[in-house]
């Protein structure tokens, strides 16, 4: 009998401009993509087990926040010097959090807000 249990396939964001965002994720970010259909609005980029898709609005009230997001990398702050002088903007640097972990809070250029941890690596 197939398994039919329920797992995450893909994350979708919302951004205004597909173009700049495309210019992010796979320049900036380094994303390999999976597929580019600017005339539909959509792109979709290889991220781990599941993929990570950008979708055109105009609805502003879909961008410009906190995503929820995280992008799990081995070395935060290798990571975070990176991204930096890509000209990626953190609104938070690595930080030591209460709970024991480190994030990082960096924005696409729509202003959503995505967090960049280092997991446990032991």
């Amino acid at each position: 009998m197939a398994d039919n249990s329920v797992h995450i396939g893909y994350v979708n964001i919302f951004v205004k401009d597909l173009h700049a965002a495309i210019d992010f994720f796979s320049n900036k970010l380094g994303l390999n993509a999976n597929q580019a259909d600017p005339e539909f609005g959509y792109a979709s980029y290889q991220a781990g087990p599941i993929s990570f898709g950008i979708a055109q609005t105009d609805d502003p009230d879909l961008t410009g926040r906190h995503t929820g997001v995280g992008f799990m990398v081995k070395d935060i702050d290798a990571k975070y010097q990176e991204l930096l002088s890509k000209g990626v903007e953190f609104e938070m640097p690595p930080t030591a959090q209460p709970w024991g972990g480190t994030l990082a809070l960096f924005k696409d250029p729509d202003g959503n807000i995505y967090y960049l941890d280092p997991g446990h690596h032991h």
